[in-house]
């Protein structure tokens, strides 16, 4: 064998062996990423007037997430209904039964998560609240428009806005059904239905 074939050869062997030796990274790339789509989980709305499937983004929303996700395996939502109804604007749930009675949640409010750069757009999920930024509890709305004004700008209490954590993927439909409801002022509520949608249960998709 000539030296140029045994130098030849050398090279071709370490270059198999750097290739066996090498740490693979494709592993680790799915490690990081896979949990990611993880995070997210589809969510059905059953109601008097259909079923809402919904994506909750747990990612960028972890703790308004598991929240609105502990109340559901609670049975919280069970019973109660859309209570504020504005075409055009939003549809509001999550707090009152049919005869607009307060359904307390029994758990203490979470901390605002609308600086997570989710957008009130249309077919949005975001956390209903008092003045107070950091008052939300179980009380949610679908936005039924983009409604620029309920975003993020500042972390004052003027500018917090209204913490998105979750978009309907299918039954937009219903919400819009849902926002031509009849409504007037019910029990003291403006804007409330005189024929409320019942929101019979929040399940987790399988």
């Amino acid at each position: 064998m000539s030296k140029t074939q045994i130098t030849f050869l050398v090279v071709i062997v370490a270059a198999i062996a750097l290739i066996f030796f090498l740490p693979s990274s494709d592993h680790k790339d799915q490690i990081t990423y896979y949990p990611q789509e993880d995070q997210m989980s589809l969510v059905t709305i059953s109601t008097s007037a259909g079923d809402i499937h919904v994506e909750l983004n747990a990612d960028q929303a972890p703790i308004t997430v598991a929240n609105f996700l502990k109340l559901a395996e609670d049975g919280y939502y069970n019973g109660t209904i859309f209570h504020r109804i504005i075409d055009g604007f939003m549809v509001q749930g999550g707090g009152l039964d049919e005869n607009m009675a307060p359904k307390p949640t029994g758990t203490e409010p979470i901390q605002n998560e609308a600086n997570n750069g989710l957008k009130n757009d249309r077919g949005t999920l975001a956390m209903a609240r008092t003045m107070d930024p950091n008052s939300a509890t179980g009380q949610f709305f679908i936005n039924h428009k983009d409604n620029d004004f309920l975003n993020h700008t500042a972390e004052t209490s003027q500018g917090w806005g209204y913490a998105v954590f979750g978009a309907v993927i299918d039954g937009m439909e219903v919400v819009d059904q849902i926002a031509l409801s009849t409504t007037s002022t019910v029990g003291g509520y403006a804007d409330a239905p005189l024929e409320p949608t019942i929101i019979n249960s929040v399940t987790v998709s399988e």
